[in-house]
């Protein structure tokens, strides 16, 4: 759906309220969960999923275009996250980037916002940011750009893009640039073993020029910024990041338990129904461990110091809860037996979006160690 459209998208009665109430975030889990079966097998989420995401107003939770003046919190977009999750992680892996996305095109000068909000505060806007790809060369009025970058989730059903590129000399110097959808080539390349139906395609772009008001350096995007505003707009983006990027892997898994229980009668791996009880205890209590860590480290991006000691805490908690999430759902999965190895059995489909959310960069722990020993030790 292209820009024209968004007018038409957003009905009036969801402008004048919060975005990501209870009741159509409910809605929006109900909806991606009856299609979600559905959405993994044909590789793309269908419009009744993507028009209950904008209801629940995932894409405008952030947005400084927002008519009643207010900003979401990132944990409301966590919550949200989850619920939809626990129906169809890849419904909540696309409305969650959407979110965050605009938190970054809110950092370009006011006309570049102006224009990319101008039909609507549910603007959905993809990314292909890291690592940055293509090129950027000056022209007149602003930047000639032409690349190819290799995955932007949800790119098909955006409005905008962000494509992030080395700009002019020093090829150091990183720009990121907003792009109209009908200007972007997005090329059929997701083929991934979870998160089936992100969309996470390859895009390209050819000679397109991109004016000065529709771009900022790439540093701007990251980092917290020193200016007053709205704190979910200034904080730096790894505080909340990492977190958000996890969220659907804890709905994912937590779809995996309730699959596991409700068939606890039939799983009969070696050891009969007391190793079948010992890994749903097991897991149950891994995955409601994670939750905690992670609400109480998604309120630290909302409330508190925002330094490298707290960025660096909340990647740890990220990186290593996700990493948990996959020993929980790697257990279910061996203990369920032969039929939760079936590739549309809801167990089957939680785990392969569990490993696939583990594996994103940003939830590498190894890198995640690293930081945190960097602040922590002497």
């Amino acid at each position: 759906m292209h820009a024209l459209a968004l007018a038409d998208r957003t009905p009036n009665t969801t402008r004048r309220h919060a975005t990501l109430r209870p009741a159509e975030v409910a809605h929006a889990a109900t909806v991606s969960a009856r299609y979600a079966r559905q959405a993994d097998e044909r590789g793309r989420l269908n419009a009744e999923t993507l028009a209950a995401l904008d209801v629940a107003g995932f894409a405008r939770h952030f947005s400084p275009g927002r008519p009643d003046g207010a900003h979401g919190t990132f944990t409301e977009l966590f919550d949200a996250a989850v619920a939809v999750a626990e129906g169809c992680p890849s419904a909540a892996w696309c409305g969650t980037l959407w979110a965050v996305h605009a938190r970054y095109a809110a950092r370009l000068p006011e006309e570049g916002r102006a224009e990319i909000w101008a039909r609507s505060s549910g603007t959905r806007i993809a990314a292909a940011i890291l690592p940055p790809a293509g090129r950027a060369e000056r022209a007149a009025g602003g930047w000639r750009l032409t690349g190819r970058w290799s995955m932007a989730s949800g790119a098909e059903w955006s409005d905008w893009l962000l494509l992030a590129a080395p700009a002019g000399e020093p090829r150091g110097d990183v720009r990121a640039f907003a792009v109209p959808r009908t200007a972007v080539t997005v090329h059929d390349t997701w083929d991934g073993t979870g998160l089936r139906a992100t969309g996470s395609h390859a895009v390209s772009v050819r000679e397109v020029l991109v004016p000065d008001h529709r771009t900022a350096p790439f540093a701007a995007l990251l980092d917290g910024s020193p200016e007053p505003g709205p704190r979910c707009h200034t904080v730096p983006a790894h505080l909340p990041g990492p977190l958000l990027f996890a969220a659907p892997a804890l709905g994912a898994a937590r779809h995996a338990l309730a699959a596991f229980t409700e068939r606890m009668p039939a799983a009969s791996p070696v050891g009969g129904a007391t190793a079948a009880a010992d890994a749903l205890a097991r897991s149950a209590t891994e995955i409601d461990s994670v939750a905690l860590l992670w609400r109480r480290a998604i309120g630290r991006a909302d409330a508190g110091p925002t330094d490298a000691a707290a960025v660096a805490r909340n990647r740890r908690d990220a990186a290593y809860g996700v990493e948990t999430l996959v020993t929980a759902v790697d257990r279910l999965l061996r203990a369920g037996g032969g039929a939760a190895r079936g590739g549309t059995d809801p167990l089957q489909r939680c785990w392969r979006d569990v490993h696939t959310v583990a594996a994103h960069g940003a939830l590498r722990t190894v890198t995640a160690a690293q930081a945190y020993a960097a602040v922590t030790v002497g």
